[in-house]
Order: structure tokens, then C-alpha cells, then sequence
């Protein structure tokens, strides 16, 4: 097996629908820009509430992709 390395960043995504849709915008959008993306892992969930009531989602990842030289 050949030896990789990886880098990890961390991404916010939002959604007024849940915290999966927000991952999944966040995955899908950040795989448009970045090559060889291999994992998501959630950190953090959080929501914004106005007058009492939910009005958005949002996850934080840590995401990794291959380094390439």
C-alpha cells in the first residue's frame, strides 16, 4: 500500500430544512472545488432560532482530502 497524506479543513454548512441537508450542501459544494475529498466527519450542530422558533441548521465539518505534490 503507498503511503498518502491528507489534509483536513474544516467547512460550515446551512440549511432551513435539517443539520443532514446542511451536510450534504456542505459535501456536495465543497466536492465541486476539491479533489479526491474522502471524508466528512460532523464536529459540531447548531441552530439559529428566531421568535422562538428554528429558522436554520447548521453543521460544522472536518472534511479530508489526498494531498498531492
Amino acid at each position: 500500500m503507498a503511503e498518502s497524506v491528507y489534509v483536513v479543513n474544516e467547512i460550515v454548512g446551512t440549511s432551513t430544512k435539517s443539520w443532514e441537508d446542511a451536510a450534504k450542501l456542505a459535501i456536495e459544494t465543497a466536492a465541486k472545488s476539491v479533489k479526491d475529498l474522502r471524508i466528512g466527519e460532523v464536529v459540531k450542530q447548531d441552530v439559529t432560532v428566531e421568535n422562538g422558533k428554528v429558522t436554520s441548521y447548521r453543521v460544522r465539518l472536518n472534511v479530508s482530502f489526498k494531498y498531492h505534490k
